[in-house]
């Protein structure tokens, strides 16, 4: 079973006994992109106010669903059923699947009274240390010299030939081979985006820690952990209007909300959830 069919296997558990929450809202940043973080992401909001986000810069997505062509039916549709979207559609109908798992999380999340900690740094806890192979899945520039300033070797592997090669303590590949035999791994979510994390991970048996960070890694933990990855570093949106005011006028979110880290060893288990999450209010 692949990691989509998995997640949404286990996160419909939640609502076996009670109806899963609607749509209200999708909520886009500016059509035209700036090149900021904060015009890359998307979020879905549900009926009982949590909210989902997801990359909406792969394949013309941001443009499909500002136009609308995309979201026909959307508000006031079952969230689980957009859900399915991940797993079964392509494009746009991919990410809002994507930002409907996110949500159906935090929906979850919030009944059972978990609230995932804090993050202590940018790079999931890594704690890189002199002489360790670390490998960066995705190209994070403004990180790289977290890593290499502590004296670890840095192989980053790119989907974009053009950035391809070698920087200061660091080199870029497309050849996934590359990340065998690395101590750490540190990973974007987008990997879930773009059907790459299976073989991400089966080229990292030996790695003794696997970050997932980014907006998007604020999905169900379950399946992940149950492959590989060791932590999850996503975001806690606390103040959720002037979150969705900042994300619309192509404005700044990141102090409307808070990054967790959540860890392996920490995270109570999808059983125990359900077990303090109870019916749907």
């Amino acid at each position: 079973m692949n990691i989509a069919d998995e997640m949404l296997q286990t996160l419909a558990r939640a609502f076996t006994d009670t109806p899963a929450p609607r749509v209200r809202a999708l909520h886009l940043p500016p059509a035209k992109w700036d090149g900021s973080k904060d015009g890359e992401f998307g979020a879905l909001e549900l009926d009982d106010g949590s909210l989902g986000l997801s990359y909406v810069l792969l394949d013309g997505t941001l443009a499909a669903l500002v136009s609308g062509a995309q979201g026909a039916g959307l508000i006031g549709a079952d969230a689980l059923a957009v859900a399915r979207g991940w797993a079964q559609g392509r494009g746009a109908e991919r990410t809002l699947g994507f930002a409907a798992v996110n949500a159906l999380t935090r929906h979850l999340f919030d009944r059972a009274g978990f609230v995932p900690p804090a993050a202590a740094d940018s790079i999931g806890g890594l704690a890189p240390q002199p002489g360790e192979h670390i490998g960066m899945v995705g190209y994070f520039p403004p990180l790289v010299g977290q890593v290499t300033a502590c004296g670890a070797r840095l192989t980053v592997l790119e989907l974009k030939a053009a950035l391809a090669g070698r920087g200061d303590g660091f080199r870029i590949t497309l050849d996934p081979r590359a990340l065998e035999g690395c101590d750490k791994l540190l990973s974007t979510s987008t990997v879930l985006l773009n059907d790459t994390l299976d073989e991400v991970l089966s080229h990292c048996a030996s790695a003794r820690a696997f970050a997932m960070i980014g907006p998007g890694a604020s999905c169900l933990p379950d399946p992940l952990f149950r492959r590989g990855v060791t932590l999850l570093g996503g975001v806690w949106i606390e103040q959720a209007g002037a979150f969705k005011h900042a994300l619309a006028a192509g404005q700044p979110w990141g102090r409307h909300a808070r990054k967790f880290a959540l860890a392996r060893t920490g995270y109570p288990g999808i059983e125990a959830l359900l077990a303090r999450a109870g019916p749907r209010p």
